[in-house]
């Protein structure tokens, strides 16, 4: 009887060893994983930001569509500037501008361009796929699709949404603004679900957003991610 109850004794400080164990690694290593995720997660806010920034200043207005936003990407071009060469603080200071400048090189005429000390200087503009001049290779128009959805998320979209009406009135005019977020519960779910339950709480008690959000439709915050 002793030595069963010696057994069982030390089976409940093992396992009360393991809980006690555990209790430590299982907030750490959900941090660590939480941490890995938003990582990839900010990278496609950013993404997003830059999509939309460039739809506003297209369209004078954000859009709540992602699958218009997508559209725009495949379908549009952006305006890109080869810049070679700098004007020297004497040509600057004898008037001549970049937009002169340019215009002498364009003419080709070489006398000219010498005279005017131009030689290295060139203003080429070439117009490229809007989604090579925002992304450098990181998208193409077979994956851009792929920007819509919340990593880790099972194919959930980010929640976008827009507010066209935000008035400043200091300054009396319309601000279009635009948010896009993603909530723990998205791309947490897989993970303990009492530490994404406590992390959920936490924020709503510091009166937070509960996740990953970029921009704000209550009021101009520069696009800036709640994470910078």
């Amino acid at each position: 009887m002793k030595t069963v109850i010696n057994i069982l004794l030390i089976g409940s400080i093992a396992l009360l060893s393991y809980f006690c164990v555990m209790s430590i690694l299982t907030p750490i290593q959900f941090d660590k994983d939480k941490e890995a995720r938003e990582k990839v997660i900010i990278a496609r806010l950013i993404d997003l930001r830059k999509a939309e920034v460039e739809f506003k200043d297209r369209t004078g207005d954000y859009t709540a569509s992602l699958d218009t936003l997508v559209t725009f990407l495949k379908s549009n071009k952006k305006k890109s500037v080869l810049k070679e060469g700098s004007l020297t603080d004497q040509q600057l200071e004898s008037g001549l501008t970049e937009k002169a400048a340019a215009a002498i090189v364009r003419k080709g005429n070489m006398k000219e361009i010498i005279a005017a000390g131009l030689q290295n200087f060139r203003r080429d503009t070439a117009y490229i796929d809007m989604i090579q001049a925002l992304y450098d290779g990181k998208y193409t128009k077979e994956n851009i699709d792929q920007i819509k959805y919340i990593p880790y998320s099972d194919s959930v979209k980010f929640d976008v949404k827009i507010n066209k009406n935000y008035w400043n009135t200091s300054a009396n005019i319309r601000i279009p603004l635009f948010e896009a977020s993603a909530l723990y519960e998205t791309y947490l779910k897989d993970l303990n679900h009492q530490e994404v339950l406590n992390k959920i709480d936490m924020q709503k008690k510091l009166d937070k957003f509960p996740g990953l959000k970029v921009g704000s439709i209550d009021e101009p915050n520069n696009n800036a991610g709640n994470w910078e």
